[in-house]
């Protein structure tokens, strides 16, 4: 149950500041118009695979719901859309679709024609119906990591009684779920997943009745007085069994929708506000404020709570995408840092979540899933080393001790694995690589698959199931370096200060070998090197400014990278800091991946890494020309998407992605 105490800490904690302060909380109360309609979540699927359209969750929930679109005949929201099994399947066309009908079985509401209004925030979806005789009311919310709940409230705008028969029909896709009408529920019962569902009608112990793709529900006929209204709860459930449903049905039949429905009002607003409250001064227009609105309601929809063999919290890299309904590692790293704005919690569940997949050796797996039935975990490789980074953001935000003490060993081991495995030449400056010898392999454990800098790379052999490329990357020493620096922040915080000098030690010889190894002179900017470190692997890409976001490059260095960052005929494109130099022969955003494309982490590094060296006036420009850049960012309704075309700003690949959402917080708020 601990979605459901964490909602009542944040009630508790909202109705706490409302009582300490009733004008603060007002105006934390406004916040929320922000995201108003940040998203389109309009979308009546066509069949059970159709992801052209957007879906709301929030909790962790596995499922979601859209609004209907223009077309449909159809009251509720579309779905559920469940991701509780073939990575992301709609379950129906919409739910609960209600019929509305007079005494003589004349129809009182045409859901097409009579739809006044839809809205969506980021607590809540609601849509509402008006004709003479009637007005519908829908709201819909997330109770819990498991359940939705979907309140109607049907009102009569005559001076006359009307005798009202409610009932339901709903239509299923053919997806493996079989409905069973049992004690006043509905249950629904996967052939692919071990999620059950429940559907129960808060309303006159409606009887219920399912066939093999569809249920129903009917009441008798109820008489509403002139303007008066009556209100009905639905609640779908898709419950794992390693949680009670005795317990979430007794939380459903004893929570107040109303109650809850503030809750999350209060929840949200107090979320945002925290993200406004950090602002960096110069991106406070209220633009900026639906794009962080934007983002955290990305974020939001790609929570999951524990389920399978997933034991902590954490973020999809995007649900809306069929082979990301999972967790990555470095994904994981920035979405941490990005939620530790508003919610450290939730961040420290991410980062641990991907700990509980690191070996007895230090190693840390790639990515790793719910049902590996469906997918397997990946052991072949890890990813970047950027957790003691996402630990310390953290920890600078609230304060955890108990946390850093948690995590301080296994970051210490994960760090020291990288030296062990992945250095095979023992000279102190590290490779990437793989477990099983293959390359394909060792190219993802860099994050940058394609990238240009690994098309004449080989593989070596450290030892029985450890491998290197043979070519030592400045972007991993560069991580490395400000990975040292980081655990020296931690290890001082918890006292060990012997050990916090050999890190601060280790750290200023890897920077000394980073600026003398990586840097060309000649063409000013950072490049991969041979394992001797005496040939540079040529073309220019983003890994040239990781030592300057690492704060490892000198001020002449950082300079001449800075000069070339700026310069509009290689990375100061329409969508700046691009993952290659736009003047490069096999540069090709459109087919290309890290080939040429705009990810938003690089663009980020690269921000960040110009700050570091005080020029705040290009990082400034940099960060409004991404955004005003990056299509669809400013504009409601349209996704975050995984990665840009620098010259022509059209979003690429998957949208709803989380590490953009994350970066896009951090370009807004740190100065």
């Amino acid at each position: 149950m601990r979605n459901w105490s964490y909602l009542v800490l944040v009630f508790v904690f909202a109705w706490g500041c409302q009582q300490k302060n009733d004008k603060l909380q007002n105006v934390t109360l406004q916040h929320l118009k922000w995201s108003q309609d940040i998203l389109d979540y309009r979308i009546t699927p066509k069949d059970s695979m159709d992801k052209d359209g957007l879906m709301f969750s929030d909790q962790g929930a596995w499922f979601a719901f859209g609004l209907q679109d223009s077309i449909s005949p159809y009251g509720g929201f579309s779905g559920p859309f469940l991701m509780t099994q073939d990575n992301g399947i709609w379950f129906s066309k919409t739910l609960p679709n209600f019929v509305l009908k007079g005494n003589n079985g004349e129809s009182l509401i045409d859901w097409k024609k009579d739809r006044i209004r839809q809205e969506s925030y980021n607590s809540h979806l609601e849509a509402e119906y008006k004709n003479e005789i009637l007005s519908v009311h829908q709201k819909l919310l997330f109770l819990s990591g498991h359940t939705a709940l979907i309140e109607t409230k049907i009102t009569n705008r005559t001076d006359q009684k009307i005798p009202l028969i409610c009932s339901t029909q709903n239509n299923l896709f053919s997806i493996g779920i079989t409905p069973e009408s049992t004690e006043g529920t509905i249950q629904m019962n996967s052939s692919k997943s071990k999620a059950i569902g429940y559907l129960t009608i808060d309303e006159n112990n409606p009887s219920l009745a399912s066939g093999d793709s569809s249920f129903y529900s009917s009441t008798t006929i109820t008489e509403i007085k002139p303007w008066e209204s009556k209100k009905i709860k639905v609640s779908l459930s898709f419950i794992f069994p390693e949680y009670s449903w005795e317990e979430e049905k007794h939380l459903i039949k004893t929570t107040s929708f109303d109650s809850v429905l503030q809750s999350r009002k209060k929840e949200k607003a107090i979320e945002l506000a925290q993200l406004f409250s950090q602002q960096n001064p110069r991106f406070n227009d209220s633009k900026y404020k639906e794009v962080l609105a934007k983002a955290h309601l990305t974020l939001q929809n790609n929570w999951r709570i524990p389920a399978g063999e997933i034991k902590h919290e954490g973020l999809f890299p995007s649900y809306h995408y069929k082979w990301f309904n999972g967790f990555w590692s470095w994904d994981s790293w920035k979405h941490s840092v990005g939620l530790s704005y508003y919610d450290t919690r939730l961040a420290k569940e991410q980062i641990e979540l991907m700990f509980d997949f690191q070996e007895e050796n230090g190693f840390v797996a790639d990515c790793v899933f719910r049902d590996t039935l469906i997918e397997n975990h990946n052991y072949r490789d890890t990813k970047p080393p950027l957790s003691a980074w996402a630990v310390a953001q953290v920890f600078e935000k609230d304060n955890d001790l108990d946390f850093v003490t948690r995590m301080y060993p296994k970051l210490k081991k994960y760090h020291e694995w990288w030296y062990r495995e992945r250095d095979h030449d023992q000279d102190g400056i590290c490779e990437y690589g793989s477990t099983d010898g293959s390359l394909i392999a060792a190219k993802w454990e860099s994050g940058m698959d394609n990238a240009i800098r690994f098309d004449d790379t080989e593989i070596l052999q450290n030892s029985s199931k450890a491998f290197s490329m043979n070519q030592e990357s400045v972007d991993l020493n560069a991580y490395l370096y400000a990975e040292k620096l980081f655990l020296a922040s931690l290890s001082k915080a918890l006292g060990n200060l012997k050990e916090t000098e050999t890190l601060k030690q280790e750290a200023e010889q890897l920077k000394a070998h980073i600026q003398q190894q990586f840097y060309d002179v000649e063409d000013g900017w950072f490049y991969d090197t041979n394992l001797e470190g005496t040939e540079f692997v040529k073309g220019e890409g983003s890994e040239g400014w990781t030592a300057l976001w690492a704060n490892a490059a000198t001020q002449t260095q950082a300079e001449a990278v800075k000069s070339k960052m700026m310069d509009p005929n290689k990375f100061f494109t329409k969508v700046p800091f691009q993952t290659m130099s736009a003047d490069h022969e096999k540069f090709n955003p459109l087919k290309g991946y890290w080939r040429g494309p705009n990810w938003l982490d690089q663009a980020y590094f690269g921000v960040k890494g110009l700050r570091n060296y005080g020029f705040n006036e290009e990082a400034n420009q940099a960060t409004k020309t991404i955004i005003e850049g990056a299509s669809g960012i400013l504009e409601k309704g349209i996704p975050i998407r995984e990665n840009y075309h620098p010259l022509t700003g059209e979003g690429l690949n998957a949208k709803n992605f989380s590490w953009s959402a994350a970066h896009l917080i951090m370009l807004l708020t740190e100065n």
